[in-house]
């Protein structure tokens, strides 16, 4: 009865399942591992965080370059600000506040200039006396201390301003964003000061990229899902199909279906069967009554010329007998 797994057609279904389930299984697993990876990276992050705040600051040259590990560690730097070169970042939120950075240029004894956010201010950049309201930088020689951060990108979380900014204005705090605004080298990253100046708000750090529970992690989980929901579809149609295939041979071997047209059509079933008969007998008892119906009709219509016939042939009769009583009256003396 099940000979046609054997069949070409259900070898390349029966290859299709075996290939598929296990690659979507793969996936889904590949998938929620990623997942579970970023779940490990945000704890671990927090636990770096907390221990950051609680460390001892370190020169900035001993925590380059900015990764996981060193990103938001308390750093140092010592230098003077270059007030020629301080700019804004607009279009950045505090606490759900509209706002901007304040950044200034913080040129090391070794030459390279490191990108520091003095502080945040609320209102628009733009704004009439925006720039009135930022304080100057200190002057002279200076040790400033933050947590380091890795240079921004458009993909980084806050980010909102791209090119085409106003002189003294900047989208992104990166060394590529400053190449072209500044006349010396800027290290490939930036701090954000501890203790802000007033009426600046210091700017919290933020986790390194990748390392949190963002967009990315639940994509990871909603394509875990995705996965296991293929590899269930596939078990399914494979068992309908089978299921399907093999009542059909059933109905064959038990004669309920030739094999011609188990084939070819989907077979008559009893009932179909006897309607179909039902209707031509319904069709030949039809036939039957009208015809019965024609021969009674017959006698009907002949009725009335009988009748005619018989009294002609009465009439006849009569006149005869009377002739030949009168005839018989006459000869007697």
């Amino acid at each position: 009865m099940y000979r046609f797994l054997l069949t070409p057609r259900w070898w390349g279904i029966n290859v299709f399942a075996v290939l598929a389930i296990p690659f979507c299984i793969f996936m889904g697993s590949w998938q929620l591992s990623r997942f579970e990876d970023r779940v490990d990276t945000h704890h671990q992050q927090e636990d770096r965080s907390a221990e950051a705040k609680a460390a001892a600051a370190r020169p900035l040259d001993e925590l380059l370059p900015v990764d996981k590990v060193t990103s938001g560690r308390q750093a140092t730097a010592t230098g003077r600000y270059d007030t020629g070169h301080q700019l804004l970042v607009p279009d950045r939120r505090l606490d759900e506040r509209p706002g901007f950075y304040v950044l200034t240029l913080l040129r090391t004894d070794g030459g390279k200039a490191l990108p520091v956010v003095r502080g945040w201010l609320p209102g628009d950049v733009d704004a009439p006396g925006a720039k009135a309201k930022v304080p100057a930088p200190p002057n002279g020689d200076v040790t400033v201390t933050g947590a380091l951060q890795a240079s921004e990108n458009q993909g980084t979380d806050g980010v909102h301003a791209g090119g085409g900014l106003p002189s003294g204005q900047l989208g992104m705090i990166s060394a590529a964003s400053l190449v072209n605004i500044v006349p010396y080298d800027v290290y490939d990253a930036w701090i954000t000061v501890t203790k802000a100046q007033a009426p600046l708000v210091a700017v919290p750090p933020v986790a390194a990229e990748g390392s949190g529970l963002d967009l990315k992690a639940f994509q990871n989980l909603g394509y875990t899902g995705e996965w296991f929901v293929f590899a269930g579809f596939v078990i399914f149609m494979w068992f309908r199909l089978f299921r399907r295939e093999a009542e059909a041979a059933k109905d064959v071997a038990l004669g309920l279906v030739p094999a011609e047209e188990s084939a070819e059509t989907p077979a008559e079933t009893p009932a179909e069967g006897r309607s179909a008969e039902g209707r031509s007998g319904e069709g030949r008892s039809g036939e039957g009554r009208k015809s019965e119906g024609r021969k009674s009709e017959e006698p009907k219509a002949a009725g009335p010329k009988a009748a005619g016939q018989n009294a002609e042939e009465a009439g006849a009769s009569g006149e005869a007998g009377a002739s030949e009583d009168s005839a018989g009256t006459v000869s007697r003396p």
